[in-house]
């Protein structure tokens, strides 16, 4: 019986099994942020102990970075503080930080973005959506703030394997739906539990057909199925995106490392504990309305009904209903919104604003909408500038804003007030999630959040889109 990915690179990695029958992993890489370091970075000052591997670990600021204009001090004092942290701990030890640089970012955007993600790899960042990285065929774990010692200190995390799902999807995308239409379909389909225990391996004729960026999209939100990682097998499109990035190998050694890529994929007669397939062609733009992303219908769909749903569903919905005041059965198209949000490390990339441009080009932000866009990198916003996107989205009346997380999770300036409806192209809908405990996110495309801001209500994208329709890539 063959291997899978997720079987060869953590055999690769795994330096003993321990007396708690977790496996200790060596992690390649080691991806840290301003908001879940500080302390790992004192436990270790206190204990009198150095980064073990300081030329693993890559540091940037990201979450709590102002957007509207990132002059310091920030206006925020624990902002200042959390960013002079980083700062400082990054020199002492000898890391390389992305702060106050060209290649200032998210995490999960910089990585891939500047080569440092590569097929074969295992990488630790203290972010949920580490899960990211797995689209360029790495397994990559989001870890909590002692893990996040544990790999300063050993360069080692202890995890017990997980069991693989495969998804195949099946098909070919319609035109107009994306990658984010994907990923909450699956979500909605197994449930923000269901791949509790389980990496996620995405494959199929609908996956390969998908650019580099619309995969990152998708491994971004396999933790919001509740699974431990999600990757996909790496190939041309992962080579070719990798060619020439500035921490990828160049030349012969380039050429060495294609071999070692090729060789971490799953065989033909991989064993898997479980697959699941979806029919492509059968997704249609999505929108999660409730208060997790699996709460989602299709924009031609109507919200469900309690009654309809499983029993184990039931309360979840309830819960839901209760917060945002929607009315079951009601169509989602037409639902108002008051706030859109195009950016994230979920939809963040220049791919996400090229179509997100091409819904908004020369029409208006309605009159009730506050509409921002806000790129996931100083590198994506470099590109933004020169095809002219930022531009089309003042014109229609966007606000264009400097690269980090912004509204995904309000730790920064940019929060929902009130009871506001937000329609955003970010990857969790939680209560509080966008810095009100009233507020209420829809998730859905960049493209359904640009055709929601011009609306100033859920429409289907694919009815202001050129003619020609979407190309499915975000």
């Amino acid at each position: 019986m063959g291997r899978t990915l997720l079987d060869k690179v953590w055999d690769l990695h795994k330096v003993a099994t321990l007396p708690s029958g977790q496996d200790q992993l060596f992690i390649g890489m080691h991806l840290v942020h301003e908001v879940t370091s500080p302390q790992a970075f004192q436990a270790l000052s206190d204990r009198g102990l150095k980064v073990l591997f300081p030329e693993r670990t890559f540091a940037t600021v990201d979450h709590i970075v102002p957007t509207d204009g990132q002059r310091r001090p920030f206006a925020d004092d624990l902002a200042e503080q959390m960013m002079r942290a980083i700062e400082r701990n990054a020199a002492a030890h000898g890391i390389m930080f992305f702060g106050n640089t060209d290649d200032q970012g998210i995490v999960h955007i910089i990585g891939p973005e500047l080569g440092l993600t590569q097929p074969g790899m295992t990488i630790a960042c203290g972010d949920s959506h580490t899960s990211t990285h797995g689209a360029l065929g790495s397994l990559a774990f989001g870890v909590g703030t002692s893990q996040i010692r544990d790999i300063l200190a050993t360069q080692t995390l202890a995890l017990s394997r997980p069991k693989v799902r495969r998804i195949e999807v099946t098909g070919t995308l319609p035109v107009g739906v994306t990658a984010k239409d994907l990923i909450i379909q699956i979500i909605a389909n197994l449930g923000v539990n269901g791949g509790i225990g389980f990496a996620y391996e995405y494959g199929g004729s609908a996956v390969s057909a998908l650019s580099m960026e619309s995969r990152l999209t998708m491994c971004n939100m396999s933790i919001e199925g509740g699974a431990r990682a999600g990757y996909i097998n790496p190939d041309s499109v992962t080579i070719e995106y990798l060619k020439g990035r500035r921490f990828v190998p160049r030349d012969g050694d380039f050429d060495k490392a294609v071999q070692f890529w090729k060789s971490m994929v799953s065989d033909g007669d991989a064993d898997y504990a479980d697959t699941y397939t979806l029919e492509g062609g059968s997704v249609e733009p999505m929108v999660s309305w409730g208060i997790n992303p699996g709460q989602a219908v299709g924009v031609s769909g109507k919200l469900p009904r309690v009654s309809d749903a499983r029993a184990s569903d039931q309360d979840a919905l309830k819960k839901a209903y209760d917060h945002t005041g929607f009315k079951e059965g009601d169509p989602i198209q037409g639902l108002s919104v008051d706030v859109a949000f195009i950016g994230s490390c979920t939809n963040g990339r220049i791919s996400d604003l090229r179509e997100a441009a091409r819904v908004v080009k020369g029409k208006k932000v309605s009159s009730r909408v506050k509409a921002l866009v806000v790129p996931g990198s100083r590198a994506v916003l470099r590109q933004a500038v020169a095809e002219g996107l930022p531009e089309i989205f003042r014109d229609a009346g966007f606000e264009w804003r400097d690269a980090g997380c912004s509204m995904c999770l309000a730790m920064n300036p940019d929060k929902l007030s009130g009871r506001q409806v937000c329609a955003s192209s970010s990857n969790r809908n939680f209560i509080g999630r966008q810095g009100s405990p009233h507020g209420r996110t829809l998730l859905m495309s960049p493209a359904m959040a640009a055709a929601a801001a011009i609306a100033g209500e859920v429409v289907d994208a694919r009815q202001m889109l050129p003619t020609g329709g979407g190309n499915g890539r975000s």
